[in-house]
Order: structure tokens, then sequence, then C-alpha cells
């Protein structure tokens, strides 16, 4: 790291002098560094000023996905959430992270029962009764970017859907127990793979959650197939997702390849996710996005 003097402008941007601001902090990270732990670099750790503005961009999030929640129901297309989600989001004077990202079409992702994730909204693809679908929703908002999603049961679905998507939901909470600052994003996702195979579910270990806030997707991959102790150092002002991918049945996976972007289970069977964005704070966490 940089060397700093203790009397000058701390390297966080926050306007304090190094020794009232980061200085006790950077020397913790150095003891941990030094253990042999994986620690995040500068650019992770959020300010003050930079953590509320997250704050403002997923009050803009999470209304799109309480819109959504009171409206999603059978009949309707993919296609008319995902215009939901764009008129909703431009009319906060705000934009729609997933639009033309890396090429992506649409605004939202709509990820409807063997969909794992990605899946690309259309006209063509109606929610019938008994479909499961995840609606991962992206908001940038004066430069800051917040990222959740959730589960909806369209109508009457089955017990067995029903219960993955239940299980699903409760993992957050397992995973959430394990964010303790100073402590390894490791413990996390081995508290929530080890509670999916409890319930006789796989999880996806090709893709996991994310650091986000000032970019879409920030180091590091969080993985929710991790070993205890293992991953980067969960430190106050951290901001990344919980986002499991868990199946009713095996963890493979696949990419649909004539849209390059929607991934399916390969043994067809459903699959369901729930994503939280989280802060790392002094004494835990703070859910920002939901």
């Amino acid at each position: 790291m940089e060397k700093i003097g203790r009397n000058d402008l701390c390297w966080c941007g926050s306007g304090k002098k190094y020794k009232k601001c980061h200085c006790d902090f950077d020397s913790r990270i150095e003891e941990f560094r030094h253990k042999g732990f994986l620690v995040p670099s500068r650019k992770l750790i959020k300010n003050e000023a930079q953590i509320e503005g997250i704050r403002e961009s997923a009050k803009i999030n999470i209304a799109v996905l309480d819109y959504i929640e009171e409206h999603i129901q059978e009949g309707i297309t993919t296609e008319e959430i995902d215009k939901w989600v764009y008129d909703l989001t431009v009319a906060a004077h705000a934009i729609p992270a997933p639009l033309h990202y890396k090429g992506y079409p649409k605004s939202v992702c709509t990820s409807v029962n063997e969909q794992v994730c990605h899946g690309i909204p259309s006209k063509d693809v109606v929610l019938r009764e008994g479909d499961i679908v995840n609606v991962d929703a992206s908001t940038i908002y004066n430069g800051y970017f917040s990222d959740s999603s959730r589960m909806f049961c369209i109508g009457e679905v089955s017990p067995e859907k029903k219960r993955l998507v239940e299980v699903t939901k409760e993992s957050l909470n397992v995973g959430l127990a394990q964010v303790k600052p100073w402590q390894p994003l490791g413990d996390m996702g081995h508290a929530i793979h080890e509670f999916a195979k409890q319930n006789g579910y796989s999880v996806v270990q090709e893709i996991g959650g994310h650091g986000v806030g000032l970019e879409f997707h920030e180091e590091p991959f969080v993985s929710y197939v991790a070993e205890k102790g293992t991953g980067m150092l969960m430190v106050p002002g951290f901001v990344f997702t919980i986002e499991p991918m868990i199946n009713m049945g095996s963890s493979k996976i696949y990419i649909d390849k004539h849209d390059g972007w929607s991934v399916y289970t390969a043994d067809g069977m459903p699959s369901a996710q729930w994503e939280v964005q989280v802060l790392v704070t002094e004494t835990g966490y703070e859910i920002l996005s939901y």
C-alpha cells in the first residue's frame, strides 16, 4: 500500500486526516495480509459519501422490485416486466444497469423455472400458473450501483417448487449470519452450501456474487460452495452481493448457444435465486438492496 503521512488526507476520499480515518484500519489489514489472508484493495472500500450514494440507488432498485411484486401475475410476458423496469427506473432519473452491459439487450433479467439466471425478457415468454421466476434488477443512480433480485411464484405452484423458493430465501439468512467484519467470505459461502445440501439441493459453482457499488461488477468473485477460512476478508466499507443459485437437481448448467446469455440447469430441473446487496459494518452488516 502507498505510504501516507498521519496528517495527510486519507486515501478513501473522506476529507479527513489519515490518522483520524483509515490509519488503524490499514494497520489491521496489514496484520491479516501477513497472516496469509486475501484482503480487499483500497478501491473496494467505500467511504460514507459513497455508501450514501449506493443507498440512494438502492431505494430506486427496491421500489422497482416492489412494483413488480405488486403487479406480476399469470398472463403477462417477461417483455412487459422489462418495460416496467425501464420506465420506472428512467422516471426516477436513473439507468437500468443491465441495459447494453457487455451487449445484454434488456433492462432486467427474468429467469423462469429451469433458467438459472440471465434470462432475456421476451414477448414470447408468457408467465403461466405454476411458474417460478427470478427478476434480477440493477440500478445506476448518480454513478452508484445497486443490485438485488427476488423470486415470484405465479398462482399455485407445486409444493416442490415452493419449497425450493423458500429454502433458497432462507439460505440468505444462513449466509448473513456469517457476515462479520474481519472474517473471510468463505465462511458465508460454506454455510449456504451446507444448508442447501442438508435440504437435498445443489448450488451452482460457476456463477456467484460480486463486489458492487462504484461499478456493476467489482472484485471479488463470491462463491457459495467455498470452504471455511477462505476467500477475501470482509471488512467495514466492503459492499458485495449474496445471491446463491440453488438447483432442485444437479448443479450442472449450460449457457444458451443462441442468445449467449440465458443459463439453464443441465437436467431441466427448476432453479431459484434471491439476491441482496450487503454492506459490511463495524458490528456486522447492513442490507442495502433486496
